[in-house]
């Protein structure tokens, strides 16, 4: 009687626990990479809201004292808040009449990576330095780019650079 008990049992064989696993395996697999894309394409667009936002706060400035903020290593200098290029208040005047915090890359702010600013005064131009992560070709401009990263484009520069800028900045 225990035999027939035995085989009457029902449950799983050996390889349809192993094709489960298998599946189950591949679709974590394809979730992560799904979650990776969605959050760099979240990252770049955070980057270009906050170059809009540099241009609005640098434009009001502008617009309220007839020159451009001038940069935190000087005129003419590259300034940011990564470790290569100055510190915390990267854009002089602006904190807090204008914004109670400079906005920062959301991953890179390491070495010469994350937003640069550069101004004489009379132009100026903000960029995320070399941090977009889903550049198409290398290149912003590059048509298999959206369009607002094709509209931020830093024509000068050959790198993964997205920028905005006065009409005299365009070439820096």
């Amino acid at each position: 009687m225990n035999r027939k008990m035995i085989k009457n049992k029902s449950g799983f064989t050996l390889i349809e626990l192993l094709v489960v696993i298998a599946i189950i395996g591949l679709l974590a697999t394809v979730s992560v990479v799904a979650f990776s894309n969605a959050q760099k394409k979240a990252r770049d667009t955070r980057r270009m809201s906050d170059l809009r936002q540099i241009n609005k706060i640098v434009e009001l400035y502008y617009d309220e004292n007839g020159q451009y903020p001038e940069p935190s290593r000087g005129w003419n200098t590259w300034s940011s808040h990564c470790p290569s290029y100055g510190d915390d208040e990267y854009i002089l005047g602006v904190i807090p009449d204008y914004i109670a915090k400079l906005p920062i890359d959301p991953r890179y702010d390491t070495g010469g990576y994350g937003y640069l600013y550069r101004s004489n005064g009379t132009d100026y131009i903000a960029l995320a330095h070399q941090t977009m992560e889903n550049i198409c070709g290398g290149d912003p401009s590059n048509t298999c780019n959206p369009l607002p990263i094709q509209a931020m484009d830093r024509p000068s520069y050959t790198q993964p650079t997205i920028a905005v800028y006065s009409p005299g900045a365009r070439t820096w």
